[in-house]
């Protein structure tokens, strides 16, 4: 008997010693102050200009945005978490014995897990040093909150439990709980609603407010009557409480930018602890959503379901809104929402031509350049492209201003010939546009008309540096970053990409309603009331409409379309967002005075011909502006072919019959450009003369084969001009 005594005290003993052991090696170190506990949180603060939050976060193991200190929290939500949670929090040292012991009888008499009786000092350990919920963590819990209270007092223990405790949804204290549930500060609550807040801790998930609001009523009924126990709750209150329904809102920000703020966040340094003051301006951001996701609403007919705006304020560099169409409106049912159409590429058509017009102004060209806008066609492959404008309808000779002000095509083909297109890319890249990463054989002179991918953002600060006197600065997100506020434009001055003389000559003439009155009309949409550079573009089968525009001080840009590439109803630029941008300028240009756009000094005024001289010598006139040194050759240079050439047929080409139209109707029609002094056309045809005219063309009755054409031309008594032969095939 004596030895099984002296067996058991040994294996009580050793057992003891080795709970000892594995309790001293279980524990976890608290940290001397809760400041120490959080500083590993990762904490991204970004606020508009005004301090307008932007950005929330839930992904952090610690709040770091919410938190109140205690005496700000009001006096009824304490006692609620009080009595829920810890009725004796203020009278025990951390482990509530009386508590446990009751929880354990309780447990043991109901054969499971009825209740638990952990304090709200072992239930910020829990929060603190995280483990897995077994009876050893709670054994280890109770000497972790001991250790806790004797380095904390009361009143910092249960400051940090309220904005720590988790919540749904990854929200943590009861601030971000306040918003989760009821999109309301704490100090807003009703008592019900503190008293939902306290029960809710227990088990977020099973009481769940969104999915079963009802579920939680009678656990509210049973802690109004503790409470009016012990007197935190009048009987006023509580028959309010009982009368009361709950209700839930969702969160909501302020303003929603989460693509600026995601924008901001991926192209900004960022250190652990980061704050952002940002040049958005929250109210300008919200009317300007309301204004696109009331134009895509009205256009949702015309299967128009995608939108993007941008505006900034080009003086001093800084973006005021940064718009993703239908993030505003939950009627609009806009498909992909997450994706960021500000910078998504897409072509911009006719939107590129100011960049490409400004560009041959610097090389020579004035804004009284006669261009030729007639008919051109040119070799794709085994086919043939014809190039044509919107309206189909083609002028002749007519002066830059006119060719860009009423976005013409065939001259724009003419200016990139005179830049080069590779030139033309270069410049482009150097301008910003970081999206044309393909070579310039890729583009050919489709770069003119838009045939490149590009962003709504490169696209806004490509026209800001025309507005800027033709200094490209990229623009600014940040206006103070921690304690620091950032210079206008830190470390880059600008650079220079157009002479002020070009770029003013651009702004003139985007600004001037009878430069683009052949093709939008004398009353366009886009004749503001206030001088403003305005230009449109649209891309091939309506896949995207933009509009932008710059006056004194702010420039915009619009673009509408789908993200899915699926063609409009034949919305253009001057259909969908122009009236979005009038809308938008008569916004920024409220309650303040406005002024022309800058002029270079270094212009000279002149009265020019408009169109070639007749022969008489007189001719129509007009005003336009020179630099110095251009002024002597505006009236004479015209960009028609200068050599004579075969445009149609072309070598190589493939002709297929069209198998609507009869046979005896189709016809393909020849042509020549550039022999101005020719009286007489012999059109050559596998060596026989099919037809002399004299005009540069001919409409020849197709027939299948393999075919050699080549013309001789006359002066009407002998030949001066042979061209070479084309081969061509007709199926």
């Amino acid at each position: 008997m004596k030895k099984v005594c002296v067996m058991i005290g040994v294996t009580s003993g050793v057992l003891a010693l080795g709970l000892l052991a594995a309790t001293y090696f279980g524990l976890q170190p608290v940290q001397k102050s809760f400041s120490d506990i959080t500083a590993n949180a990762q904490l991204i603060q970004m606020t508009d200009k005004e301090g307008v939050r932007l950005n929330i976060t839930y992904q952090n193991q610690w709040n770091t945005y919410d938190r109140i200190p205690l005496y700000e929290m009001p006096e009824l939500l304490k006692a609620a978490f009080i009595q829920s949670e810890d009725r004796r929090f203020y009278e025990h040292h951390g482990i509530d014995w009386r508590a446990r012991f009751s929880a354990v009888w309780q447990n043991i008499r109901s054969f499971h897990h009825v209740r638990g009786a952990s304090t709200i000092s072992e239930q910020t350990v829990r929060l603190i040093n995280r483990r897995s919920r077994t009876l050893w963590s709670r054994w280890l819990e109770g000497f972790e909150a001991q250790q806790l209270e004797r380095i904390s007092n009361k009143t910092e223990i249960f400051e940090f439990y309220l904005n720590q405790v988790p919540y749904a949804a990854n929200r943590r204290g009861v601030a971000q709980a306040a918003r989760y549930y009821f999109d309301r500060e704490i100090s807003t609550l009703s008592p019900k609603e503190m008293l939902i807040l306290a029960i809710l801790v227990r088990s977020p998930s099973q009481y769940d407010l969104y999915k079963y609001p009802d579920k939680i009523e009678k656990h509210i009924m049973r802690l109004v009557a503790v409470l009016k126990e012990t007197g935190a709750i009048s009987e006023q209150t509580l028959i309010s409480i009982q009368k009361e329904k709950t209700t839930t809102s969702r969160p909501s920000l302020p303003v929603d930018a989460r693509h600026f703020a995601r924008f901001v966040r991926l192209n900004t340094p960022q250190t652990q602890n980061s704050f952002y003051r940002t040049s958005l301006d929250s109210n300008l951001q919200q009317q300007v959503q309301d204004i696109i996701d009331h134009r895509l609403l009205s256009l949702s007919k015309k299967n128009v379901h995608n939108a993007a705006a941008l505006v900034a304020d080009y003086t001093t560099g800084e973006i005021l809104a940064w718009v993703v169409g239908g993030v505003g409106n939950k009627k609009l049912k806009t498909p992909a929402l997450e994706i960021d159409t500000v910078t998504s590429p897409r072509q911009p058509g006719s939107a590129m031509k100011p960049f490409l017009y400004a560009m041959a102004i610097d090389k020579g060209w004035t804004a009284a350049t006669i261009l030729d806008d007639s008919p051109f066609a040119e070799a794709v492959g085994n086919g043939l492209h014809n190039f044509r404008n919107y309206s189909n309808i083609y002028y002749g000779k007519i002066t830059l201003r006119e060719a860009l002000g009423n976005s013409l095509n065939i001259p724009a083909l003419l200016a990139i010939h005179y830049v080069g297109t590779e030139s033309y890319l270069m410049h482009l890249q150097k301008l910003g546009f970081k999206s044309l990463g393909l070579g310039a054989e890729v583009y050919d002179e489709g770069l003119a008309l838009g045939n490149g991918e590009v962003t709504l953002l490169e696209m806004v600060e490509a026209y800001a540096a025309l507005a800027n006197n033709g200094l490209y600065k990229p623009f600014k997100l940040i206006k103070q970053q921690g304690s620091r506020f950032t210079p206008a434009m830190p470390g880059f001055q600008g650079r220079r990409v157009y002479s002020g003389e070009s770029a003013s000559l651009i702004g003139h003439i985007l600004s001037d309603p009878s430069a683009r009155r052949l093709e939008f009309g004398s009353s366009s949409v886009l004749n503001f009331p206030q001088q403003t550079a305005v230009k449109t573009g649209t891309s091939t089968d309506y896949r995207d409409a933009w509009a932008f525009g710059y006056n004194d001080r702010f420039v915009v840009g619009i673009w509408m379309g789908n993200l899915n590439h699926m063609p409009m109803d034949k919305v253009t630029g001057a259909v969908g967002p122009a009236l979005s941008l009038r809308s938008v300028f008569s916004l920024l240009n409220k309650n303040r005075d406005t002024k022309k756009l800058y002029f270079s000094p270094k212009l000279l005024a002149k009265d020019i011909c408009v169109r070639p001289p007749e022969e008489d010598g007189s001719c129509i006139k007009r005003t336009e502006w020179f630099s110095v040194d251009t002024e002597k050759n505006h009236h004479i240079e015209t960009l028609s072919p200068k050599k004579i050439e075969l445009v149609r047929p072309t070598e190589g080409l493939h002709i297929a019959y069209d198998p609507r139209i009869p046979f005896h109707y189709q016809k393909f029609r020849f042509e020549i450009k550039g022999a101005t002094d020719v009286k007489s056309f012999s059109w050559i045809l596998n060596g026989t003369e099919i037809e002399k005219s004299n005009e540069p063309s001919f409409l020849w009755p197709v027939k299948r084969g393999k075919q050699k054409l080549s013309v001789a031309m006359t002066d009407n008594k002998e030949i001066i001009y042979t061209l070479p032969p084309v081969t061509f095939v007709v199926k």
